[in-house]
């Protein structure tokens, strides 16, 4: 059973995960962090990009971004680079996630910079996505930080991939060896989370249920004390 367990909070383009509220609810995350920290739970916010500064200003926990490009400073207008982001207080990226595909060249072009020793040693992360066995079978082979599992069918609903097919995980988890699997789709309860731990999964990725909700932090809250709880025994 894994013992440390992420959850990435996608902020996504939402309204409330957007400027000056990205900055409250990073906020709020960084408050249920301070207690869940303790029981070996990290929390994640994943941002916008044009919000990391800011919330790494507010905030003292690792903030990722939600995409990266591969081109590098110079006369590259409108991309994404590393060296801005790292700079702006990034600590890791997603990459490929169902809402925002790019082809596998393009993944190892940016795996590739990022895996330069330079970001290595300054602790620069990477997540791959992949919505389907298949596609996990290819890019597992480019070894990022992370690979995320999710049924892209399931994003934003109430069936939990947890739910949906325990099988594909249990076959994600073989495929990705000794690469921590993160799973999402349709988490939504504490059981989600303890069902995803017990499976044997590195963490979760988790959006609407806590970006949307009327009280973020106490639905943080609420969905961590199952596998907090489970953490202690």
């Amino acid at each position: 059973m894994v013992t440390d367990f992420k959850v990435f909070v996608n902020f996504k383009t939402y309204p409330r995960g957007t400027g000056e509220k990205a900055v409250e609810l990073a906020k709020a995350i960084r408050e249920v962090s301070q207690v869940s920290g303790e029981s070996g739970i990290q929390i994640i916010p994943v941002v916008q990009v044009v919000d990391v500064f800011r919330v790494r200003q507010a905030v003292d926990i690792p903030v990722w971004v939600q995409h990266l490009d591969f081109q590098p400073q110079g006369q590259f207008t409108g991309w994404v680079n590393l060296e801005a982001i790292v700079e702006a207080g990034a600590s890791g990226t997603l990459l490929n996630h169902s809402e925002h595909q790019i082809p596998p060249g393009t993944i190892k072009q940016i795996l590739s910079k990022i895996q330069n020793t330079k970001y290595k040693i300054q602790n620069f992360k990477a997540m791959v996505c992949c919505k389907t066995l298949g596609q996990m079978e290819r890019l597992v082979k480019l070894k990022p930080d992370f690979i995320g599992y999710e049924i892209s069918e399931l994003i934003g609903g109430k069936v939990s991939i947890v739910d949906y097919n325990i099988t594909a995980i249990k076959h994600a988890l073989e495929i990705c060896g000794k690469i921590p699997l993160i799973i999402g789709a349709g988490i939504h309860k504490g059981e989600d989370l303890q069902k995803a731990r017990q499976l044997g999964s590195a963490g979760v990725l988790i959006s609407s249920a806590i970006v949307l909700a009327d009280n973020p932090k106490q639905k943080l809250e609420e969905i961590l004390k199952l596998v907090a709880s489970a953490q202690e025994v």
